[in-house]
């Protein structure tokens, strides 16, 4: 608990400011309070909760899910074959510069309405952290400690799983942790460009009803379920790299 205080203590001051820039500029519809942001989300629960906050999660977890599996199997590659590095790295780097906003519209008009749609917008901003992370955790690993390995007649199927793999595995917990944050803000982006429900759908429908309130409450939930998932990531990492804390 000492170890977090500074930032339960940095967190109270900046919502304690917060709550007293509202009261001056009293205007819920430009800037509402934290204590009206909570009631509103009480007041909205139901829909919230029961409708909205599943689906973005839908969208989320699926979107996650498959940049996980495809993140994991391109970094692989890439790092077993070089050619492959060579053909296709450029090729990831290139689509980070596709601005997401621009590009959202036409998954839109390509697929709809559906799910699919704001997957392919949340795999589109989570897709290149993954792989790339993983793929420089792979490459981290010492070449000293390669060369030892092969001088007792290691395979290169060895070599990955004995060095390359555990070498990598504080990468992949931290490109997960860079992920989740993103995919939440992928799949509100599409929601908000185009969807039937969804947080990101909520928080739109709000803003045309001028409720400020309305507006913030589906973001704070989105970041409390954000930062709850970062949370048990973290735990896992902790327990599955228990080595980390002797170096």
């Amino acid at each position: 608990m000492r170890k977090h205080l500074p930032a339960v203590v940095v967190t109270m001051v900046l919502l304690l400011l917060w709550q007293g820039i509202a009261m001056v500029v009293d205007a819920a519809y430009i800037l509402p309070s934290p204590i009206q942001i909570m009631q509103k989300l009480w007041e909205l629960r139901e829909p919230l909760f029961l409708v909205h906050l599943p689906a973005t999660m839908g969208v989320t977890g699926l979107g996650l899910l498959i940049s996980i599996v495809f993140g994991l199997l391109l970094a692989v590659s890439m790092d077993w074959n070089p050619k492959i590095e060579r053909a296709l790295y450029p090729v990831i780097v290139a689509s980070q510069t596709i601005p997401t906003t621009a590009i959202a519209p036409l998954f839109i008009l390509w697929f709809g309405y559906s799910i699919w749609s704001k997957v392919l917008v949340t795999i589109l901003i989570t897709f290149f952290p993954i792989a790339i992370t993983v793929f420089d955790g792979l490459k981290s690993s010492k070449r000293e400690m390669e060369e030892l390995l092969l001088t007792y007649g290691a395979r290169k199927k060895d070599i990955f799983l004995k060095l390359k793999l555990p070498t990598a595995l504080p990468n992949f917990f931290s490109a997960i942790k860079m992920a989740i944050p993103m995919s939440v803000i992928g799949a509100a982006i599409a929601e908000w460009l185009g969807a039937q429900k969804g947080l990101g759908y909520f928080s739109k429908r709000m803003m045309t009803q001028l409720d400020g309130a309305g507006v913030f409450a589906p973001v704070v939930l989105l970041s409390l379920v954000a930062m709850a998932a970062v949370g048990i990531i973290t735990v896992l990492e902790n327990k599955l790299i228990q080595w980390r804390k002797e170096i």
